[in-house]
């Protein structure tokens, strides 16, 4: 007997069946009704009040952006958007996890594709984590600003701060680095929103996501914070007030060069636990950079990547590492992990991360 009832929204009919059979090869899930358009998807919401929900992003009448919003103002359900993997299916799957959506599924080869069928084992696994989540919605601090908006995010706790340097500097005595993976978008728009300008330390940041998608996260991130958010390029040397994201499909390290300058070396060495980039690489080549002061965070997403590397930095010396708290996660899994290995001195929602690190690095 199927306990998850799901909606599947796409404006192809075969797209709707494919996706209809794969999901139902699932014994935990049964599709209760299907909708061609972001219209019939709310309504069809209202009417069935599913688990979980399937969307599309592009379709006719109303699209899987708008449909979504309205979705999570009206009726929240946990959504798994599907996208494709051209650059602008990345942008708006980008902005729709920023709106609510929980997570997304890659279309291997285009909107209309038998290939599908490739992601039968994702598909199942992140409906799974869909359906047994807590739908997380935007609240008046989490508006999304338009591109070129740098918002004037206040700081807590920090007004008795020095002044900050300006940015771009290569000499420096901190280094953030931050895990993250299932809602990690929202999250880092949270947290990295909240950096303030000159924060006199680069930020190195693992999201797991394929290509295309952390090139259109890293624009995302940087249209709205106000320090530089790029995605990672070999050999990038590491500046002061500037993020770097790993691109999708890499593992990024740092490294030290014969200039005394700190570089990022991408490579394509083997996944990590089903992960490249990884958490745990990105974490576990900090470990001899022993004239740093580091600081590490890791945040929601499934499994446990970054958690023992976390530990290792901990017993280190590292000053400070973090956790992000079960309450502000979609998925508390790699956080969970983290704690449970004692390697996060402190466990804070999502909200008081920044804060911290911005603490952590000026005092």
């Amino acid at each position: 007997m199927a306990s998850y009832r799901i909606l599947v929204v796409d404006d192809s009919v075969f797209m709707r069946k494919i996706i209809s059979d794969l999901i139902t090869e699932h014994p935990e899930f049964q599709v209760v009704g299907t909708a061609k358009n972001g219209k019939e998807a709310v309504e069809q919401v209202k009417l069935l009040k599913p688990h979980a929900i399937t969307l599309d992003v592009e379709m006719p009448v109303l699209n899987g952006l708008d449909a979504l919003q309205q979705i999570m103002a009206e009726q929240p359900t946990p959504t798994v958007m599907l996208s494709s993997l051209t650059q602008e299916g990345a942008s708006e799957t980008i902005r729709a996890l920023e709106l609510g959506a929980f997570d997304f599924i890659c279309k291997p080869s285009g909107s209309v594709s038998m290939d599908l069928y490739k992601v039968k084992k994702q598909l199942h696994e992140t409906l799974q984590f869909a359906v047994k989540s807590r739908v997380k919605l935007p609240g008046p601090n989490d508006s999304i600003p338009q591109p070129a908006a740098k918002p004037q995010i206040a700081i807590k706790n920090t007004s008795s701060l020095p002044a900050l340097p300006q940015e771009g500097a290569t000499k420096f005595k901190h280094m953030v680095a931050i895990g993250t993976s299932t809602g990690g978008p929202r999250a880092l728009h949270q947290v990295i929103t909240q950096i303030p300008a000159g924060f006199p330390a680069p930020i190195l940041i693992v999201q797991h996501m394929p290509p295309n998608f952390t090139k259109s996260l890293a624009q995302r991130l940087n249209d709205v914070c106000r320090i530089k958010v790029v995605e990672a390029q070999d050999g990038d040397i590491l500046q002061t007030a500037s993020a770097y994201i790993a691109p999708g499909g890499y593992h990024m390290t740092v490294h030290r060069d014969a200039a005394m300058d700190y570089r990022i070396q991408l490579s394509k060495e083997e996944p990590r636990s089903g992960h490249r980039p990884s958490v745990d690489v990105m974490f576990e080549s900090l470990l001899d950079l022993n004239d740093l002061q580091k600081h590490i965070a890791l945040m929601t997403g499934m499994g446990s990547d970054g958690a023992k590397a976390m530990l290792a930095l901990r017993e280190s010396g590292v000053p400070t590492t973090i956790a992000e708290a079960e309450e502000s996660c979609i998925v508390y899994g790699m956080p969970r992990a983290a704690v449970e290995l004692n390697a996060a001195m402190h466990v804070l929602v999502q909200q008081d991360i920044a804060p911290m690190l911005v603490k952590a690095v000026l005092t």
